[in-house]
């Protein structure tokens, strides 16, 4: 009687998660639809998405549109002011010729055949210490330049910047995501972030060969004019053009140490001020300004309102992703799954699968990989993961499944979408596919990890 009666539970659960898991692949294929076939811009088809999938999972219709008011005020709340500073000092450097400067410069070092690569490097050491969106948006511009300099794809250039970024914003503290994984699973931060860059570099490279293998299929169309954009009559020299780009990410690098070490000293304090990734990119946007005072009239007024407009269009498009993803994290599908899997004998497969679903659900690596830790945590003995080495692999485990699979809902997505000019179907194609091979790499290095750890 009593087995009888878990096995109906165990049907009606597994029937309750493939009900919520088609909503959820048919507020997918909406997106798709709606701005592949028929061009709708984004920002409508996600609000659509939203109600397909909110109604469709019987959400009232009340609820409903506070949980999307709800997503959309979060991600304004978070990626905000940061958008907005950061398109506005990308359009600063490319007014005054700055990015010109650096393209010009890294591509003495490197060449023009090995740009991506070159960004894909400068991707994993600038996303240590920031997260991956603070960091496309300041090298966004350098990354366009680049492109129209080497007239390499610019999915092919993006793609590349972004594995590098994202590979580390997954798996390494002080990102918020490993760092709250691992306060909850209670893994040592200094050995979770020299394991995490060890499984991060084979992964941020497995994201570069996929963009440079992708790129040989894409369209003619696609490749850059080979022309150089209109410059002012005085360059700025090299120190001034890259310190707008450099500084911010050390002042951001310094105020995520001070956030680890605890610091109360003042200058930890002043750090951690001027750290703060709003705080430091508005630095950049002064240290743009500060060598024109020569610009006559309202020139620099009109830059930046140029910077604030085009900032107008991405934030409406992030809102939105963020209010699909709020719709899809209240159906609860990572519980349904956590219910109704057998958990003897997957290990690190578990933790993996369950944040693929979480981050592929609702978007967000940092929501998947905390929302995956909290469900997790209790069921680490019946994983065989209890011990102090199973626990850190278990983190990064979790940070592999946080990258399957960045697509629409995905603010990071639409960042890399709108600042570099690419439409969803190659974003899809070349972009989204990536992070599925990221996701795979990261997990077999971890796998290969248990092999001589535990």
């Amino acid at each position: 009687m009593i087995l009888h009666f878990f096995n109906q539970e165990s049907v009606f659960m597994s029937s309750d998660f493939l009900y919520i898991l088609f909503f959820l692949l048919t507020g997918i294929g909406v997106i798709i639809l709606l701005t592949v076939k028929w061009k709708i811009h984004a920002f409508f088809a996600l609000f659509i998405a939203c109600l397909v999938v909110g109604t469709g999972v019987q959400i009232p219709f009340g609820e409903l549109l506070t949980i999307m008011k709800d997503g959309f005020g979060q991600i304004m709340k978070s990626l905000g002011f940061l958008i907005v500073l950061g398109t506005a000092l990308g359009v600063l450097l490319e007014h005054t010729g700055s990015t010109h400067v650096m393209a010009t410069t890294i591509l003495k070092k490197t060449g023009d055949k090995k740009a991506p690569l070159a960004m894909n490097i400068t991707g994993f050491l600038v996303g240590l210490p920031i997260f991956c969106d603070s960091g496309y948006i300041v090298l966004s511009g350098l990354n366009q330049n680049l492109a129209r300099r080497t007239r390499i794809a610019m999915p092919v250039m993006a793609a590349s910047l972004a594995a590098g970024l994202y590979a580390v914003h997954c798996l390494i503290p002080p990102h918020p995501g490993a760092a709250a994984a691992a306060g909850i699973i209670n893994v040592d931060l200094g050995k979770l972030i020299l394991a995490g860059i060890a499984v991060a570099i084979p992964t941020s490279a497995v994201g570069y060969l996929w963009a440079k293998y992708a790129g040989k299929k894409l369209p003619s169309s696609l490749l850059p004019a080979h022309e150089k954009p209109v410059q002012p009559a005085k360059l700025p020299s090299a120190v001034q053009s890259f310190l707008p780009v450099i500084v911010p990410i050390l002042l951001i690098a310094l105020g995520s140490f001070s956030t680890i070490e605890s610091n109360e000293l003042m200058i930890w304090r002043l750090f951690k001020i001027l750290g703060d990734p709003v705080v430091a990119l508005f630095v950049g946007v002064l240290l743009v300004l500060i060598p024109i005072p020569s610009w006559k009239g309202n020139a620099v007024g009109k830059v930046l309102t140029e910077g604030v407009e085009k900032a107008g269009s991405i934030l409406v498009i992030i809102g939105a992703g963020g209010a699909f993803g709020a719709v899809l994290a209240a159906t609860k599908i990572g519980v349904h799954m956590s219910e109704t899997l057998p958990l003897s004998g997957m290990g690190i497969f578990f933790p993996f699968l369950l944040t693929s679903l979480l981050k592929t659900a609702q978007g967000s690596s940092t929501v998947a990989i905390i929302t995956a830790a909290s469900i997790i945590q209790p069921l680490l003995p019946a994983l065989g993961l209890d011990s102090s080495t199973g626990q850190l692999l278990c983190v990064l485990s979790m940070g592999a499944g946080s990258m399957m699979i960045s697509h629409a809902n995905d603010a990071y997505f639409w960042v890399i979408s709108q600042f570099s000019g690419i439409d969803m179907k190659t974003m899809l194609r070349v972009y989204s596919l990536s992070t599925i091979w990221m996701g795979l790499t990261a997990l077999t290095a971890v796998y290969l990890l248990t092999l001589f750890l535990l």
